[in-house]
């Protein structure tokens, strides 16, 4: 089980790949349809993603074999929320699970521990870039998948991360005020 500490590292760094990426809804962010990267293979898109569980539930995240992954952050509500949108320095409380590209693996997820993660303030709070700005705009009672390009994570790696790894959150916000 990770400590209290290395779960807010890896959101800090989430968070501060969010606030520099850009946020949108899933029509705005997912400008990827139809490119290839410069391998010449398809670029993944939200809807290449499936993820099953209903909110509150952990989630279970397949990723596609047949293309790459997107080189920005990309965002896609998977249900919807309600009441006031999330805004820069509010407080997203979710639960979340994080898979990575590469390896499809499951690598942290808040749904195990039974302690949801506050993300605060909002696009400025000590997590990576993507977290910060993918988190904008989702309601309470939202389930958002959220793909992360090393850019707006962890880089070159760390707090169990691999190198220019892409990163893909299903997040669940539990409270947003």
């Amino acid at each position: 089980m990770r400590t209290a500490r290395s779960i807010t590292s890896v959101l800090a760094v989430t968070a501060a790949l969010l606030a520099t990426a850009g946020c949108g809804d899933s029509d705005d962010s997912d400008d990827s349809s139809g490119a290839t990267s410069d391998s010449g293979a398809a670029v993944c898109t939200a809807d290449d993603i499936d993820v099953s569980g209903a909110f509150g539930d952990k989630p279970v995240v397949t990723l596609p074999e047949d293309c790459t992954p997107p080189t920005t952050v990309v965002t896609k509500d998977l249900s919807a929320g309600s009441g006031p949108a999330a805004e820069a320095g509010g407080t997203v409380v979710t639960d979340y699970l994080l898979v990575t590209w590469s390896d499809q693996q499951v690598l942290d997820n808040s749904y195990d521990r039974g302690q949801p993660f506050p993300v605060t303030p909002l696009g400025e709070a000590p997590v990576i870039d993507g977290w910060n700005e993918g988190l904008i705009g989702i309601q309470k009672g939202a389930r958002r998948l959220i793909i992360i390009p090393p850019e707006k994570g962890y880089g070159e790696g760390g707090q169990g991360i691999k190198p220019n790894e892409t990163l893909v959150f299903v997040v669940d916000a539990v409270d947003v005020s």
